[in-house]
């Protein structure tokens, strides 16, 4: 069974995260495979917009510790920053529908959707310094530019997890619809953007996004003290009583 599932459906290319018995958390390899299907469909012109989900009602509960704490050398060639990076490029719209967990980076992959919607069950989350770790993707700049610093601050200090109710007041998501309406709500939004002139709306994509520049910058600096924070005690402990808890 494929942990990333692909579909490319009128236009827009499915993409499902598709590890249920581990609530979709995201190993090396699904990394790789989200990298490589993307820019594949980036260079497909029969592939206008990405629809990014997970499987069983559950986003994702971000990254698998125990992989990740075995491979922590976080160069341009890791599997988790080439996807983060691919993110920042991607040419074509991206939309996601969140059911469930979306912690860590299923939170701030959000942050580079061009459309976002949930359903009532959502729950997002942003323990990095819950783990003594730093926040990635962008999310220190894009996340207070989105809902102020104060906001912020309580997001990634504190590290709680909300709802969608409040992610929506936040801006985080475009609307909250019933469960079992959100992945036909979300592909047809999907359709929508696919069936759009590719180039206008390729361009109005890079003019909304002026400070690409800056972001990558900041990603850059997230990731380096990302990477010293994973060899640091401080954080050796917290995953050490993380995966306590979780066997």
């Amino acid at each position: 069974m494929s942990t990333i599932q692909v579909q490319d459906d009128q236009g827009v290319r499915v993409i499902r995260f598709n590890r249920p018995d581990k609530r979709n958390a995201l190993d090396l390899d699904m990394y790789r495979q989200l990298t490589e299907y993307l820019m594949q469909g980036e260079s497909d012109n029969d592939i206008r917009a990405f629809l990014i989900t997970g499987e069983g009602h559950c986003f994702t509960s971000g990254n698998d510790v125990g992989d990740f704490l075995k491979n922590n050398d976080l160069g341009a060639n890791h599997p988790a920053v080439r996807f983060l990076y691919c993110l920042l490029e991607l040419k074509k719209p991206l939309v996601a529908a969140v059911s469930g967990a979306a912690v860590g980076i299923g939170t701030t992959l959000l942050l580079h959707c061009d459309l976002v919607y949930a359903d009532e069950t959502a729950r997002f989350q942003l323990p990095f310094v819950n783990l003594a770790l730093v926040p990635e993707a962008g999310a220190s700049m894009l996340l207070p530019e989105l809902v102020g610093y104060q906001k912020a601050a309580e997001l990634l200090l504190l590290g709680e997890s909300f709802g969608a109710d409040d992610a929506l007041c936040m801006r985080l998501l475009n609307d909250v619809v019933p469960m079992d309406e959100l992945q036909a709500f979300a592909l047809a939004k999907a359709h929508k953007l696919a069936e759009q002139p590719p180039e206008a709306l390729g361009i109005t994509r890079q003019l909304m996004r002026p400070h690409k520049h800056r972001v990558q910058h900041q990603m850059h600096l997230e990731l380096e003290a990302f990477s010293e924070r994973l060899k640091s005690d401080e954080a050796k402990n917290r995953f050490a009583a993380f995966l306590g808890k979780s066997r």
